[in-house]
């Protein structure tokens, strides 16, 4: 009999983390029994948490049920007060600079994942899956007008596949997109709005799909197909980027030196997409198991059980949508330039004035549609992002020397 160790990871910052736990928990409970004859796991607990992100307290966090420890082998925090003792043990080693360290820890998203990815290796971890705290481990699809749900084996998924590859990564279904649904009118139509969606975007959104699901009121829902033929497939090869996301991620860690950190521009978002412009040798799958992205926050009572029939649309009669969508056009936009930086060097100066005259044409319209001015933001965070993209390429550089000088201390 085989025994493996599974680390699972969490970089979070909302109260929900604890009930999200306990269903992935409950999930596996029912469905380990479907693993490979022979195969034991055991499961390891890492959670790098922000209490600033949504004003919480350590406790919300640390404090978990009884039935929850009981189902871990080990549990690491990771936060601003228990900051883990080997990255203290690295910082007082002198083999490493501090702008060596900041690179890959530092403050934002990437340098969490990164943290709670450093202690599953360093706590001899064989696999590592990353889940987020606003995806539930469930699917759901679409049959006349009325939602069908499915519960999803997430663990099992994963398990079944990442000893032959180097990285999972399963689908996501729900509210993916933070764009809401649009009604085209006089000040803002359908050219204007896809010339500003592409300008912002990154390779992988596509106008067609993005019109698709503003009409399907803003709802990615699971495919039958993927959920009968339940089989995995390799990601493509795009543009150089083999892309998946920073979720419902296995990683294989068997081998630590072919591992990769996360990155993002200060202040920016992208980690999974800079993970993605790395993966171009590495062996990618993507399994057939959803995970249902409540990016609203709206349906946290489907973890209580509560399946709605209808889910609904997500449009710009809510001042909280709205706010989301312009938070997430200016996270596009910081790390549009390091993107295309990396993935088309020689197009790059092209790209950048292209984008800018989309931006300079689309800006006025959609600040009068959403009836803000705070959309001209996108154009000085383009301007700022653009011109430091050298020094922002650099620190990703800097950051996957870093990583692989880490790596080889195991």
């Amino acid at each position: 009999m085989s025994e493996i160790r599974m680390g699972i990871g969490f970089a979070t910052g909302r109260r929900n983390f604890r009930k999200v736990l306990s269903a992935y928990i409950h999930t596996w409970k029912a469905t380990k029994k479907d693993l490979p004859a022979g195969m034991e796991v055991k499961l390891h607990l890492f959670v790098a948490y922000d209490v600033e992100y949504h004003n919480t307290k350590s406790t919300d966090y640390t404090n978990l049920p009884q039935e929850i420890v009981d189902a871990f082998e080990s549990i690491t925090f990771v936060g601003a007060k228990n900051a883990l003792r080997s990255l203290q043990k690295l910082r007082d080693s002198r083999k490493f600079t501090q702008s060596e360290l900041t690179s890959v820890f530092g403050a934002g998203y990437a340098g969490k994942r990164n943290a709670v990815l450093f202690a599953a290796i360093e706590n001899r971890m064989d696999y590592f899956l990353f889940l987020d705290d606003d995806e539930y481990p469930m699917a759901v699809t679409k049959n006349h007008d009325t939602c069908l749900w499915s519960g999803q084996q997430v663990f099992v998924s994963h398990l079944k596949e990442i000893g032959d590859a180097d990285y999972t990564n399963g689908f996501h279904c729900g509210y993916i997109s933070p764009i809401p649904q649009i009604g085209f009118n006089e000040v803002l139509d359908e050219e204007n709005f896809r010339l500003f969606i592409e300008a912002i975007s990154n390779d992988i959104i596509n106008w067609t799909s993005i019109k698709a699901l503003m009409e399907s009121g803003g709802v990615t829902y699971a495919s039958t197909d993927v959920l009968i033929t339940n089989k995995a497939a390799d990601v493509p090869l795009i543009g150089g980027s083999k892309f998946i996301s920073g979720a419902n991620l296995c990683i294989n860690l068997k081998n630590p030196q072919k591992t990769l950190p996360f990155f993002n521009p200060p202040g920016a978002r992208g980690e999974d997409t800079f993970l993605s412009t790395q993966l171009e040798d590495k062996t990618v799958r993507r399994i057939p198991c959803y995970t249902f992205h409540d990016g609203f926050s709206i349906y946290q009572h489907l973890l209580d059980g509560a399946l709605p029939i209808h889910l609904s649309a997500i449009t710009t009669d809510s001042a909280a949508v709205n706010s989301r969508f312009l938070n997430a056009c200016i996270g596009w936009i910081r790390y549009k330039p390091l993107l295309t930086y990396i993935t088309a060097p020689e197009e790059y100066e092209r790209r950048m004035k292209s984008i800018k005259a989309a931006l300079d044409q689309t800006l006025p319209k959609v600040a009068e549609y959403f009836q803000t001015n705070r959309f001209f933001n996108i154009a000085a965070e383009f301007d700022k992002y653009s011109k430091n993209v050298k020094r922002h390429y650099d620190q990703f550089g800097l950051a996957r020397r870093t990583w692989e000088k880490i790596m080889d201390l195991f």
